[in-house]
């Protein structure tokens, strides 16, 4: 059974750092794209950044790019958001995502499996 666990969220300040993680178990992840979404009060969920497990290519959604960064650790099976600058626009529940599909495919339902999230609240 696949699953996907968050953790590190939590409230900062505007301008602080946070890294979340998400341990993997239960299959094999060679050829997944793993990804993270938000979804902030009121708004739909949306892509953050994906990477590709395998090679460790990745793709950010072009607003968030050079303040996040994503990244994989496949002797830990852990997926890492790294979150620098943070405002309170950043402000949301994050999401683990794993699926087979290119990593420019942002939409949700092209990933199978999903953690529960983790809240992250930055204060101005």
């Amino acid at each position: 059974q696949v699953q996907l666990v968050e953790s590190g969220g939590g409230l900062v300040q505007a301008g602080g750092s946070l890294r979340l993680s998400c341990a993997a178990s239960g299959r094999t992840f060679s050829g997944y794209a793993m990804a993270w979404f938000r979804q902030a009060p009121g708004k739909e969920r949306e892509f953050v950044a994906a990477i590709s497990w395998s090679i460790g290519m990745t793709y950010y959604t072009d607003s968030l790019k050079g303040r996040f960064t994503i990244s994989r650790d496949k002797a830990k099976n852990t997926v890492y958001l790294q979150m620098n600058s943070l405002k309170p626009e950043d402000t949301a529940v994050y999401y683990c995502a794993a699926g087979i599909t290119m990593l420019t495919i942002t939409t949700e339902r092209k990933y199978d499996y999903w953690g529960q999230g983790t809240q992250v609240t930055v204060s101005s």
